[in-house]
This record gives structure tokens, sequence and C-alpha cells, in this order.
């Protein structure tokens, strides 16, 4: 049977519309974006990320270009834009981006050499650490002291502090300590400390190695106070826009650099032993912690 002109055109629109919009199912860009938290090695030379970069070149035959933030939130608006396709995300900030647009999938994070104050593995704990010669050596001395916080959407910097902590001295920050700020990140708290200008603060057991291991602080500095569960790893993150290959030849760039001499050098830096495969339940800790502070407000 002969269609009707129309009709033929009409089933031609739809035939080109579906294919158009079957196109723009998934992105595969030239080039990707790669962006991170602000941490102590962002501040220092990119020349440290070459080999992660050039092993995702490899990988995907893409040109890997580097976007250094100025803040937690700039990662997460810079996904959540489309301008930023992989980035390294705080285990906060990635629930908190990760609600915003629940197509954002965690594939990987650090499995980290045991350290100074650092565990093996795929986790960290929040540390709280005065400086050791101040007096300050326990919980009954914090009442009234200056404490500093990292980022707003920091896990061990803001997160824990605010929900696990303040059941142990049964009162919110602001209503404890004299002051509370914020420093910009783990290693700015950590040498505040040092500084006095800030009595005490929360920082992450991995960044505060990390100052350490920069000669910017000995172990024997300071004085850990308390110390917080162990939760997982900052999580590396793709965009739910990215086509299924693209992401599957990222996550194996990720998980392999352990087989390359510059992978391995890579993970050195970083002081990782290896990178390993992680799950968006994985982090549901970090959403119970988030609904608990959520719920005081």
């Amino acid at each position: 049977m002969k269609l009707p002109l129309i009709l033929k055109a009409a089933l031609t629109s739809v035939v080109f519309a579906a294919t158009g919009v079957q196109a723009e199912e998934c992105k595969n860009p030239d080039a990707l974006r790669f962006s991170m938290i602000p941490t102590e090695e962002t501040t220092q030379e990119l020349e440290l990320y070459a080999p992660m970069v050039n092993q995702l070149k490899e990988a995907t035959g893409k040109q890997v270009e580097f976007y250094l933030p100025t803040s937690y939130a700039s990662v997460v608006e810079a996904m959540l834009g489309g301008f930023v396709d992989i980035g390294m995300h705080g285990p906060y900030s990635y629930v908190i981006a990760q609600e915003k647009d629940p197509s954002l999938r965690v594939f990987a994070t650090y499995a980290k050499h045991k350290g100074h104050f650092q565990e093996e593995g795929p986790g960290y704990k929040a540390v709280l650490v005065s400086r050791s010669d101040s007096g300050i050596e326990k919980i009954a001395d914090l009442e009234g002291k200056v404490v500093g916080l990292t980022d707003p959407a920091s896990t061990s910097g803001n997160l824990l502090p605010r929900v696990s902590f303040t059941k142990v001295i049964g009162a919110q920050l602001e209503d404890h300590f004299s002051r509370v700020v914020y420093t910009g990140g783990h290693d700015l708290s950590a040498i505040a400390v040092l500084e006095e200008q800030v009595d005490v603060a929360f920082v992450a057991t991995h960044r505060l190695d990390n100052v350490i291991d920069r000669g910017l602080a000995t172990m024997e500095d300071y004085n850990v106070i308390w110390s917080s569960p162990v939760i997982p790893q900052d999580p590396f993150v793709v965009s739910g826009k990215l086509c299924k290959e693209l992401v599957e030849q990222i996550t194996g760039a990720f998980l392999g650099l352990g087989d390359s001499e510059q992978g391995r050098e890579y993970l050195k830096n970083v002081n990782a032993s290896k990178f390993v495969g992680m799950s968006d339940k994985d982090y549901d800790i970090i959403r119970d912690l988030k609904a608990a502070k959520d719920a005081r407000k």
C-alpha cells in the first residue's frame, strides 16, 4: 500500500527526530576536562598529574584539559553545568552533586599507603589536632577555643565535625568554641594550628600526612585530640552524559594506572598503592551523615 506524501513526510520527520534524540543521548567530546577539589597537591606543580593525564589520553585518544578550581563547590558546579567531564570530589561534595544530578557516577578512588596518620587502604579519618606545646590535649580543654574547619562542602573538614564530633561535646560547634573559621584547605588548617592562628583544627589524615611529607611540619608537632570513624576516600566521578564506551575507557585508565611505569610514578606522588573501583552505595555512610546534619536545621 502506498502512503500519502504528507504521511510519508511526517514519518520521515519522526525518524529524523528520533535519530537526533538518540544521537544526543551521550557525549563524546574531542577533549575531556578534568578537575579536582583544592588540595595540597593541586597547589603544587600541575606536572604532578602528567602521568595520569597521559594515561587518560592514551586510553581515550582524546586531549585532556585540567581545570584548576577555587573551591569544592566550583568542582560541583563545573560538573553539573557540563563544563567538566571527570572530577575528583570530596565524599560530601560528591553526595551534594549527586543529589542534584543522579546521573553522576563514581568509579574509583585511591588506596592509600600507610602514612604518619593515614591508615592503609581506600579510607581515611578526620582528626582534630592541636599544637603539641599548646597545652590542649583532651576534649575537656576545648571549650572557648578557636577551631579551624576546611570548606563547607568538606567531609572531614566540616560534615564530620558538625555531626559526629558535636555528639562528643554535646553542643553545636559555634556554642562550644569561641570562634569557628574556614581556612580553605586541609594544609591551611594544619599550618594555621602551628602558626597559632587557630587553637585546633579538623584535618583529613592523608592531607595531614601531605603537610608532613612536604617538610612543613613533623608528626611530633601535633596532638591528636579526636579521631573519626573511617570514611571512603575522595571519589573520582564521571559525567552521566558521557558515552558508555568512553566511561569504560576512563575507568580502565584509572584502574590500570599501576600497570605502567608512568602510572606508578603518579601513584607514588600521591602516596597511593593503586586505584580501586568504587560504587555509589559506598558513599551511603556520607548520605547518612548529611541527613543527620540536615535534620538539625
